[in-house]
């Protein structure tokens, strides 16, 4: 399931063809992504509210139908605002409802290993794009040209969504591992927060300003890699490499590792940790330049703790809020990666026609971890939670 939607990622790959098949310019090109976003995080909301009510199997069915759907239609681009409707708006609450559900179901079925679980479940997101981005550039779109490449992947992701949404299932009430209770996790209470009662914990405030900060100081430095990349003399193959390997590989290693690491340590510890590293590594990936091998190392860990944040984030509010409500509980933190996937690129996008170089984005970027990293510091676990 999440393989298929992950290429939302992937969405540079078509970038190029599109813009040289019908003359369009980055700025209008760039606002699919960016519609899609927006649909993506609002359509979570709703999307984990019919999952929390009626179960995962109708919700991540919806989600495979209209995600292939919106890849399909795409092949029969002749205009922009077609082009928004498909991929931006139709592949966008395909990403809402289809995410939507594994998260969720993984916690109630692993809470002895929720954070690996997780990542496992979210990890398959980050990987997509490794996967189907180098697919479709290297040997689809050149083979069979855009329209088609948009037809056989539509056709993929439905096959593989509608086998995901099938497999998918709560666990019977009252499920628990066996040989595991939650006092011998050391976890206290059972206590499931309703929407409002989450509302009214401070500690859902600084998760959702450090997400939102720390998303959009990743999405700051990652939206600027290309042409950074570009402008120290980066190859053009070095480049495909570092956005398309190097940087998906390092998402999906960050969902995984980080989640696993978060059932040992704790999840608020690692958030500290991550977010932590990020603020050293952004001025770092700025000084490496053209040094292929430290770029890449720095590229590789910026992704990481981008892919931390995705992974993490989502086991705490299955912890701190419980597993009954987790689908719009973390649907509504999960707005917080909406807003950062609109500011994010657009500040750094800012910083660079203000300064004319990508040292302000970078070091602004750092700036930002930095204050998310203070409110990962404030955050508790709430009182009476999970």
């Amino acid at each position: 399931m999440n393989l298929a939607l992950g290429t939302l990622y992937g969405w540079s790959v078509f970038v190029a063809p599109l813009e040289a098949r019908f003359g369009w310019k980055r700025a209008d090109t760039s606002m699919v992504f960016t519609i899609a976003v927006i649909v993506f995080a609002l359509s979570f909301v709703a999307a984990g509210r019919i999952q929390d009510k009626f179960g995962p199997l109708w919700c991540s069915l919806a989600g495979g139908i209209l995600v292939s759907l919106g890849f399909f239609l795409c092949a029969y681009t002749t205009s922009l605002s077609y082009l928004y409707l498909c991929f931006g708006v139709i592949g966008g609450l395909g990403n809402g409802f289809g995410y939507a559900t594994p998260i969720p179901v993984m916690a109630k079925w692993f809470p002895d290993k929720r954070g690996l679980a997780i990542g496992i479940a979210v990890g398959g997101y980050g990987a997509g794009s490794a996967i189907f981005g180098p697919l479709a550039q290297l040997k689809l779109i050149p083979a069979y040209g855009l329209p088609a490449t948009f037809q056989i992947l539509g056709g993929i992701f439905l096959v593989m969504t509608m086998v995901g949404a099938l497999l998918l299932r709560n666990p019977p009430p009252g499920y628990k591992p066996e040989g595991w209770s939650p006092a011998a996790a050391n976890i206290s209470g059972a206590r499931d927060f309703t929407p409002g009662e989450m509302l009214r914990t401070p500690t859902f405030y600084l998760m959702w300003v450090g997400y939102a900060l720390g998303c959009s100081a990743g999405l700051m430095v990652i939206s600027q890699l290309v042409p950074f990349a570009k402008s120290v003399g980066i190859a053009a193959a070095a480049l495909s490499t570092m956005t398309l390997v190097v940087g998906a590989f390092g998402n999906a290693s960050g969902r995984i590792l980080s989640g696993w690491m978060s059932d040992r340590l704790g999840r608020i510890n690692v958030l500290r940790t991550m977010i932590g590293i990020c603020v050293v590594a952004m001025p770092a990936l700025y000084s490496a330049g053209s040094n292929v091998v430290l770029l890449y190392a720095a590229v590789f860990i910026v992704y990481w703790c981008y892919g931390t944040q995705l992974s993490v984030n989502g086991v705490a509010a299955s912890d701190f809020w419980g597993t009954k409500n987790a689908g719009i509980n973390y649907g509504i933190l999960f707005t917080a990666w909406g807003v950062a996937g609109i500011i994010g690129p657009r500040i750094g996008g800012v910083l660079y026609d203000l300064h004319h170089n990508y040292q302000a984005a970078f070091y602004s970027a750092a700036a930002l971890a930095s204050v998310a990293l203070l409110c990962e510091f404030g955050a508790r676990r709430p009182a009476n939670g999970r």
